[in-house]
């Protein structure tokens, strides 16, 4: 072992600009937002179509589950952020116990969103009832799917966290950046679906 070995890294200058995570990650960022954005635009377009329809469709939504999905997963957002700054102080256990929180965030809001997918089909509102229920059904669905692809993310953090040997900031900003993104999408899902009139 070699004198080097034992080095630590010199901290990055403050004038050093970098964007957090790995670009690969940033890619993907980009190319699922170019997706989410052409469905969204679909949306759009034939909402335009059948206003009133889609205004009728769209009153069987629960505004208040709505905002309080929102408001969990956006809490979620401020606790991954916390790890991430926890993980940079080489505060570890704590940014892992933040992970956790985060996790369990993301699962109350899971369970609001299954909560209101079983009261809609319950009530008649399936996915083939009309087009809104049908892009309503698709869009949140899709989001769901990239929410538990998070919480394989949020395990694969927790290993990184777990042994000093593996622990890479670069690796917990990653998994924050997709995490982060799966909240852009719902919140421009929710402004979408449950806002706009």
């Amino acid at each position: 072992m070699t004198a080097t070995d034992n080095a630590i890294p010199a901290p990055p200058s403050k004038n050093a600009r970098r964007v957090p995570g790995e670009p690969d990650m940033w890619f993907f960022v980009f190319f699922e937002s170019l997706i989410f954005a052409s469905y969204f635009c679909v949306y759009l377009f034939f909402r335009a179509q059948d206003e009133r329809a889609f205004l009728q469709a769209q009153s069987h939504l629960s505004l208040v589950l709505g905002v309080l999905a929102t408001i969990i997963l956006l809490t979620s957002s401020l606790v991954m952020a916390l790890c991430v700054q926890q993980a940079r102080a080489g505060r570890h256990r704590v940014a892992t116990r933040l992970v956790y929180v985060t996790a369990g965030l993301g699962l109350a809001f899971f369970a609001l969103k299954t909560a209101e997918w079983v009261r809609l089909i319950h009530d008649g509102q399936t996915f083939t009832k009309n087009d809104f229920m049908q892009y309503y059904f698709f869009l949140t669905g899709m989001h769901a799917l990239h929410l538990l692809i998070g919480f394989v993310v949020l395990g694969i953090l927790v290993h990184q966290l777990s042994d000093p040997q593996r622990r890479s900031q670069e690796a917990v900003e990653t998994c924050a950046t997709y995490w982060h993104t799966v909240d852009l999408y719902w919140v421009m899902i929710f402004a979408m679906l449950y806002i706009v009139r």
